[in-house]
């Protein structure tokens, strides 16, 4: 990927074909154009034309792969915004090179470009920047995935966010493990905690020194170890993590380290009794596919996707028609969700104008979603503080959810089987 603004993907032109009935290409920018068709919305398209919306994403640096994935959850909008009655988004796709100055940047040319609203940008840091352009600028921007508190806790006014904050998710971590733990009666004593040093591992660490004493886990903590998202080798890491003893290992990572991690177990021969994860990496694709059986045992205690959500089998086909072999995930759910929220503000505004889109986002209520919970809606601070996070397995290459108890689909498999034991 360069610095410049991407053109349409292959596979989003693919995953479009037959579902779209006209397509607005921007030469400068690579935008694609989202029709609905749908009558009511044609007064509003006649004064100002489709929605533009940037859409900010790493899709090179060392977040690439998650930026790439997330940009699957654009890909599949079209077709469901559609058979949901909703109108028309010219999606403009920015790269931040996972780099917060890039990040900003982008924001700032997107919104010179005529942008009405912005989505992004996966990642903590790159958000924070994002948030200040859209709220000096006075366009409205809804935070696909970013768990920082302090990105809601600032007055912004144009800054929405349908992702839980790190307390959120540690909350629900919590819940979902000692559930799993009565699932399956038995429980680790200690864990060695590994967490990754960038504006998001930060937050969840301190999160945890606050929140862990007030849910009475099973568990306390034998070491704690950071290190940099970028590293190459984490060897040291796990040998740190190993002779602490600790049963289990918790971990806070991203997508790259979460490989590497492995490997190393691997090496070192290291089974820990689980592997229990609060955050993105051991559920990618990208990790089930280059670890195969190695992939298999980590819990993930996430922001995820309801099953059994009826919309969530719609997406889940969707993404299946367009991305064979992709497993439905965090990234593509609450980007698709990021999109809903424009789209139905869009609709209910009737108008381009910021002021007007922003009104009507933090007068969202969305029922039929995706995401755990009773659905999508926004306090004062611009948060949904009504979402729920899912405790999920890798098991054969594929994701089940293993609590809570009305999102589940799957019982866990405990313990973690020895990597020396796979075939």
């Amino acid at each position: 990927m360069t610095s410049k603004f991407n053109s349409d993907s292959k596979s989003a032109a693919q995953s479009a074909v037959g579902r779209i009935s006209r397509r607005t290409f921007s030469a400068g920018l690579g935008a694609v154009g989202f029709t609905a068709g749908v009558a009511p919305f044609n007064i509003a398209r006649a004064a100002g034309g489709p929605l533009k919306v940037g859409v900010l994403l790493p899709r090179s640096g060392y977040q690439a792969g998650i930026g790439q994935d997330c940009q699957r959850g654009v890909d599949i909008a079209a077709g469901i915004l559609k058979d949901l009655g909703l109108p028309e988004l010219q999606i403009i796709n920015a790269d931040t090179e996972t780099n917060v100055e890039v990040a900003r940047s982008r924001a700032e040319k997107l919104i010179g470009e005529g942008v009405q609203l912005l989505v992004g940008a996966f990642d903590s840091g790159q958000s924070s920047a994002i948030a200040q352009v859209a709220e000096q600028k006075g366009i409205p921007y809804v935070i696909n995935i970013a768990a920082a508190p302090p990105i809601t806790e600032q007055g912004y006014k144009f800054v929405f966010r349908n992702f839980p904050t790190a307390p959120m998710i540690l909350t629900d971590a919590f819940k979902n493990q000692k559930e799993v733990f009565a699932l399956t009666g038995s429980a680790p004593k200690s864990v060695a905690f590994l967490h990754v040093n960038d504006t998001f591992g930060t937050a969840m660490a301190k999160g945890i020194g606050a929140l862990m004493p007030k849910f009475d886990m099973p568990y306390k903590v034998a070491e704690t170890i950071s290190y940099d998202p970028a590293a190459r080798d984490l060897s040291v890491e796990v040998a740190k993590a190993k002779a602490s003893g600790a049963e289990a290992l918790l971990v806070v990572s991203r997508l790259n380290d979460a490989i590497l991690l492995t490997r190393e177990m691997v090496k070192q021969r290291w089974s820990p009794m689980a592997i229990m994860s609060m955050g993105p990496g051991w559920y990618e694709d990208q990790y089930l596919k280059t670890l195969g059986k190695l992939s298999d045992g980590p819990m993930s205690f996430t922001p995820w996707y309801d099953p059994n959500k009826p919309l969530s089998k719609q997406l889940e086909a969707a993404l299946a028609k367009a991305h064979p072999g992709v497993n439905l995930n965090t990234n593509h759910v609450y980007t698709f969700e990021a999109l809903l929220i424009a789209a139905d503000a869009y609709k209910r505004a009737g108008s381009t104008d910021p002021k007007a889109l922003a009104d009507a986002i933090r007068a969202t209520n969305i029922t039929n979603n995706v995401s755990p919970g009773p659905g999508i809606m926004f306090n004062a601070k611009g948060q949904n503080d009504k979402l729920k996070d899912s405790a999920i397995q890798n098991r054969g290459g594929k994701l089940v959810t293993l609590a809570p108890k009305e999102a589940a689909n799957a019982k866990p498999v405990w313990p973690l089987t020895p990597y020396n034991k796979r075939a």
